[in-house]
């Protein structure tokens, strides 16, 4: 399962010092005026620590917000953070795009059996045995397939681009590009 570890860096100029990035640590403003709710997510710069300001929601009646929405809003809820950051309209509305470099992991379900002994797991398999594997994602996070079969296998990512070139990996999708969505491959050996 490929999950998230941390929020995701935002890609975005700053205007003060023209660095790339931004970081946010999932707080919220919310600002009332009479009964219409701005919703902004914060952001710090990673070169100068200026604060932005993600529109979340602008100028919502009070009684457009669910209220559940607005308790984790004002809790500066971490989950939501990352809820939003991944909606199209948010990142479309704020002209930002997401990097998710150094903040996803992949769980292969090895450290569930700790009273075995570690041993380097390699694909080698007896001629005309195969493995199947299935990909989960916790959050839309855009990974190249490819790089995640070799993370998981302990593969080096030359030595899985041969083994898809000779045909020793399947798959009903593209496994080239990158990939946000469920996927299942075929390991032969």
């Amino acid at each position: 399962m490929v999950a998230p570890t941390c929020l995701p860096a935002v890609l975005r100029r700053c205007h003060k010092c023209s660095a790339e990035r931004f970081r946010t640590t999932g707080k919220f403003r919310v600002n009332a005026n009479h009964k219409l709710l701005d919703v902004w997510l914060l952001a710090l710069c990673t070169g100068c620590g200026d604060t932005t300001k993600l529109t979340v929601l602008d100028r919502a009646h009070v009684r457009s917000v669910r209220p559940d929405l607005l308790d984790r809003l004002h809790a500066n809820d971490l989950s939501l953070a990352g809820e939003l950051l991944q909606e199209p309209a948010v990142r479309r509305r704020n002209r930002i795009a997401l990097d998710w470099d150094c903040a996803w992991h992949l769980d292969t379900g090895k450290a569930e059996q700790p009273e075995q002994p570690e041993q380097p797991e390699s694909p080698k398999r007896p001629d005309g045995e195969a493995i199947e594997v299935s990909v989960h994602f916790a959050a839309r996070i855009p990974v190249r397939p490819l790089r995640l079969i070799a993370e998981g296998f302990g593969l080096s990512r030359a030595e899985v681009g041969r083994l898809l070139a000779e045909g020793g990996l399947v798959s009903a999708v593209r496994l080239s590009g990158k990939l946000s969505d469920d996927f299942t491959f075929l390991l032969k050996r």
